[in-house]
Order: C-alpha cells, then sequence, then structure tokens
C-alpha cells in the first residue's frame, strides 16, 4: 500500500495592523483637532489661491475701517460727553460755588454796615442782607442736588447748611440788641464775624476749589488727544492704498471703485476728526485761559474786596477791643490792609488775562476805585483815631464821598468784569463743544459705509474669477 505524505497547509499570512487604544489589533481613530486648528488650516488653504487671497483681503480691510469707526465714535462720544460736561455742570457748578462765596461775604459787609447805622437800619441795606442770604441758600441747594458722588464736596455742602442758620442767628441777635441801644450787639456781630471767617467762608472756599478742580479735570479729559482714533484710521487708510496698489500691479486697472470709496470715506472721517477736535482742543483753551483764569482772579478779588469792606466797618464797631497778633494794632484794620494788597495784586492780574476793551474797561474803574477808596479809608481812620467817631463814620458809610461809595464803585466793577468773562468763557466752551457735533454719527455712518465699498470692490475682482 503506497503511503502519501501530505504537506501541511500553510497558514494564511496576515499584515499585522496598528495597535488600538486597547492593545487589540483593530484600527486606530484618527486624531481630533480643535475648532481654531481646523479654521487656520482652512485660512492657509484658502491663501493658496487667489480668490482665496481676495476674500480674506476683503474681510480683513472691512474689519480694518469699520475699527476704525468704533474706536472714532468711542473716543469722541467720551471727549463730547467731557465737553457737555465743561459747558454744562461743572463750570456752572464751579461758578454757583463761586457765588455762594461772594453772597457769604457780601452779606457779612452787609450786616456790618447795617450795624454801623444804628438802631434805623436802611431798608436797602437790610434787603441786600437777606438777597445775600437767601441766593446763598438756593445755591447750596442746587449744589446738593448737582454735585453727584463728590464726597468732599458733599461734606462742605453739609457744613454751610449747619452753619448758615447759626449765624443768621446770630446777625439777628446781634440787630435786635443794637436797637436797644446796649453795647453787648456789637459783641454778637463780631462773634457772627468770626463765624463767617473761620466757618462759612473757609468751607465755602473748600467747595469752590473741589467744583474747580472737577472743572479742570473736565477740560483735559475733553482735549485728550484721541490716539486709538488717529492710529487705526491710519492703519485702515495704509491698508487700502496697499490693496489698491496690488490690484494695479496684478490687473492694471488704476482705480476700483470700491477701495476708492473705502479710501475717500475713511479719509473724510480721519480729516474731519483732525479738524474737529483741534478746533474743540483750542475754543476749549481758549475757554480755559481767557476766561475761567480770568473769572478765578475776578472772583476772588471780589471777595478781597468784600472782606476789606467787612474789615472796614469792624474796625469802627470793635473800637480798639480786639487786637492783632502784636497786642498792639487794630485786628480788623491789619486784616483789612492784607485784604487790600490781595486786592490790588487781583487786579493786576486780571489786567494782564484781558485781552479786549470789554474786559480792561471795568478793571481800570476798580483799580481807580481802589486807589479812592485807600485815600477815604485813610482820612476816616485819622479822624477815628483822633477820637472824633461821630465824624469818622460818615466818612465810612456816609453818601457818595465815603469809602463805602468808592467800595461800591469796585463791586460794580468788578461785577461788570466777571459778566463779560462769563461770556467770554461760555462762548469759547460751547465752540469747542460744537466743533466736535456730528462727528459721532458721522464717523459711524462713514465708517460702515467705507466697510461695505470695501467688500464691493473686492467682490467685483471675485466675480472676474466665476
Amino acid at each position: 500500500m503506497a503511503i502519501t505524505s501530505r504537506a501541511p497547509a500553510s497558514a494564511p499570512t496576515t499584515t499585522p495592523g496598528p495597535v488600538g487604544p486597547a492593545g487589540g489589533g483593530g484600527p486606530a481613530l484618527p486624531g481630533r483637532r480643535s475648532a481654531w486648528a481646523e479654521g487656520v488650516e482652512r485660512l492657509r488653504e484658502a491663501a493658496t489661491t487667489e480668490p482665496g487671497r481676495l476674500r480674506i483681503i476683503g474681510a480683513a480691510l472691512a474689519a480694518l475701517v469699520l475699527l476704525f469707526g468704533v474706536v472714532t465714535v468711542w473716543e469722541i462720544s467720551d471727549r463730547s460727553g467731557a465737553a457737555d460736561d465743561v459747558v454744562g455742570r461743572s463750570q456752572p457748578l464751579s461758578a454757583d460755588a463761586a457765588s455762594i462765596y461772594r453772597s457769604l461775604a457780601d452779606a457779612d459787609t452787609a450786616s456790618s454796615s447795617g450795624f454801623l447805622a444804628g438802631g434805623q437800619e436802611p431798608r436797602e441795606v437790610r434787603e441786600r442782607y437777606e438777597k445775600d442770604i437767601a441766593n446763598a441758600s438756593r445755591l447750596l441747594v442746587n449744589a446738593a442736588a448737582n454735585t453727584g458722588g463728590d464726597e468732599e464736596s458733599r461734606k462742605e455742602i453739609a457744613l454751610l447748611g449747619e452753619q448758615l442758620p447759626r449765624y443768621t442767628g446770630l446777625i439777628e441777635q446781634a440787630r435786635a440788641t443794637n436797637r436797644q441801644g446796649l453795647p453787648l450787639g456789637g459783641a454778637y456781630l463780631r462773634y457772627a464775624n468770626e463765624q463767617m471767617s473761620t466757618q462759612l467762608l473757609p468751607a465755602a472756599q473748600r467747595l469752590y476749589r473741589a467744583e474747580t478742580d472737577r472743572l479742570y479735570q473736565d477740560y483735559d479729559d475733553a482735549r485728550a488727544f484721541p490716539v486709538g482714533s488717529f492710529g487705526t484710521g491710519l492703519l485702515a487708510i495704509g491698508a487700502l492704498v496697499w490693496a489698491q496698489r496690488r490690484n494695479y500691479r496684478r490687473t492694471h486697472r488704476v482705480f476700483n471703485h470700491g477701495l476708492l470709496a473705502a479710501t475717500a470715506a475713511s479719509t473724510v472721517v480721519l480729516l474731519w476728526l483732525a479738524v474737529g477736535h483741534t478746533v474743540a482742543r483750542t475754543e476749549l483753551s481758549e475757554a480755559r485761559s481767557g476766561g475761567q483764569e480770568s473769572l478765578k482772579v475776578l472772583n476772588d478779588a471780589r471777595i478781597s474786596s468784600l472782606q476789606a469792606r467787612a474789615n472796614e466797618n469792624l474796625t469802627l464797631i470793635a473800637r480798639g477791643a480786639v487786637l492783632a497778633d502784636d497786642k498792639k494794632s487794630d485786628k480788623y484794620d491789619v486784616d483789612f490792609t492784607k485784604n487790600m494788597k490781595d486786592l490790588d495784586a487781583g487786579l493786576a492780574k486780571a489786567a494782564e488775562l484781558a485781552d479786549d476793551t470789554s474786559g480792561r474797561t471795568p478793571v481800570a474803574h476798580a483799580v481807580e476805585g481802589v486807589t479812592q477808596w485807600k485815600q477815604r479809608h485813610a482820612a476816616a481812620r485819622e479822624t477815628d483815631n483822633k477820637g472824633d467817631y461821630d465824624l469818622a463814620l460818615p466818612q465810612v458809610i456816609g453818601g457818595k464821598d465815603s469809602s463805602g461809595a468808592s467800595f461800591d464803585t469796585v463791586d460794580a466793577s468788578l461785577e461788570q468784569a466777571v459778566a463779560h468773562e462769563q461770556q467770554e468763557f461760555t462762548r469759547a466752551a460751547r465752540a469747542g463743544l460744537g466743533a466736535l457735533g456730528g462727528l459721532v454719527t458721522g464717523g459711524a455712518a462713514l465708517a460702515v459705509l467705507g466697510a461695505a465699498a470695501a467688500l464691493l470692490g473686492i467682490g467685483r475682482r471675485l466675480s472676474e474669477y466665476r
């Protein structure tokens, strides 16, 4: 029997596959990429073709023009708001604070003048005092309603509101005692003056300083250079010029109407921004230097004149009862001399700042009045020092030849100068605000049109590939 041998069946050959996550031989899952990576990859692939590059360029140009518009709207809105605050809020509040100080100082002057007149206080003097107190009270209420969250201003307003009734109470006590012919009335009046000098006027001055500081901050905010707007504007125009140059080099076409319109719109916004902000900055600078600085100097000069007049009256009322630090001189006469030196310095500064005839003329009249006031005051002091009080009194509170008449001339001249400088400030500040008017709306509209024009311009080039 023949024996046949069978070769063993060969095992099937298999190609080893990649090892799976669990160590098996199944196929591996492809690695996942993030959305950002996929976007970058698509962008890279698109950039390999001219249509893809044009789409990227169009999107970038539109985004730059829109960014220019957004930054311009944001920065100019901020500066326009600050300029509006200068005109409608911070400067009026600063002026009101100065008026509070003047009203209080004038009330103190009127009360001492009425006291010197004796039991029969002149009606006009009484009415002036009451008007000053009413005006100060009204302005305090207005300041409290509009000062916002400024804690320093609120603190001073609260202090003034607390101390003013105490002062008026002392004045009424002095007036009632004076009508009875009692010398104690002078003591009440001097104490009221001390309250005014140490409590009310310093608080009013601090309020004025706080409101003026806020005004200057609004000035700085309104005049700040819009760096972001100019930077993005130049970048957008530069990109548009580059895109048109690229278009010319590839197609030899001089103009692309869409890109040209986008460039024109962006250039108009940039020029409008440059001219508008320059004019606004110039006018606001003029409002500050030609108006507000003059107002500050004139207000200080007027306050010095009011304080001088009050001290002149108190010199006769006290009659040497209150001495200066040297324990020899009359305190109120020493203070009068100091006030007049401050007044002279203020008027000299106001004359330097006055930039037209309407501003210089009232200051010159005030200087003449001060010279006459000093002469009449010296004559009255000489008479009083000789012991003739009855003759010295009409030299101080008498008719047109008294020192009081000279004071009235100075006060009226300073009031006229203040009114003129206030008008100059308002005119310049409103001109500065007006220079920014329309730029926010116009800039936004032109930016949208420019972005649309850039997309249309690129779209015309893309249509050539279809």
